[in-house]
């Protein structure tokens, strides 16, 4: 997962417009958390546009015309990152989607293909909203309000719950204490200005460090 704040510059791979007389299908994936959102058709002007703009922007084979994704609706795709195949000819677009992507108000495309841990990235952004607009009884809220001090207290006593639960405890007790460690840490993360993505991101530098240091070692 790829911290969805840096966006990337194109892959250098040269795209092969004249094997589909022009257009190259481009699938597009959530930046966040790896969903695949929809399927469309670029040119190259589709994909200047979205470059220089950072809106995606496809072309309509049935309209035989540029349209960017949400320019009615709202529901925009920020772009971040392109990659092109091993073939050239299919384009790789992870972006960060403003609403629902299908025109069935679902978030993808391809509803039930969410990765199980896409979850992650769907509960970060309720958190985000229960800070930014907090309703009368919410627990997020609430526990946000207390400030940074509380929030990292009730980070160290779900860790220890956890321990506990590890050693004496089923793992149905370990397994919801560990839910329970892990949305705090969110919490206490999102107070912070910060992502699990770039968590995973530290993880990955490690291990790539340690790779390409110590030859076998690994995490």
């Amino acid at each position: 997962m790829n911290d969805p704040s840096q966006a990337e510059a194109p892959a250098p791979r040269a795209i092969d417009w004249d094997k589909g007389g022009g257009l190259v299908p481009a699938i597009v994936q959530d930046a966040r958390d790896g969903t695949v959102l929809m399927l469309a058709y670029m040119n190259r002007e589709a994909l200047e546009r979205t470059l220089e703009s950072r809106r995606v922007t496809f072309y309509s084979r049935s309209r035989r015309a540029l349209w960017q994704k949400g320019a009615s609706s709202g529901n925009e795709l920020e772009f971040r990152s392109l990659r092109v195949d091993c073939d050239s000819d299919t384009l790789l677009i992870q972006a960060l989607p403003a609403g629902p992507v299908c025109h069935t108000g679902a978030r993808t495309c391809f509803e039930g293909t969410q990765p199980p841990l896409a979850f992650l990235s769907d509960l970060e952004g309720i958190i985000a909203q229960r800070i930014a607009a907090p309703t009368e009884g919410s627990y997020t809220a609430g526990l946000f309000a207390t400030g940074m001090r509380r929030m990292a207290q009730k980070v160290g006593e779900e860790g220890i719950e956890v321990a506990l639960a590890a050693c004496v405890e089923s793992d149905a007790a370990l397994l919801g204490e560990s839910a329970d460690l892990l949305f705090h840490l969110l919490l206490l993360l999102q107070a912070r200005g910060l992502s699990l993505a770039q968590v995973v991101a530290t993880l990955q530098s490690r291990h790539e460090s340690t790779t390409s240091t110590a030859g076998s070692r690994r995490l």
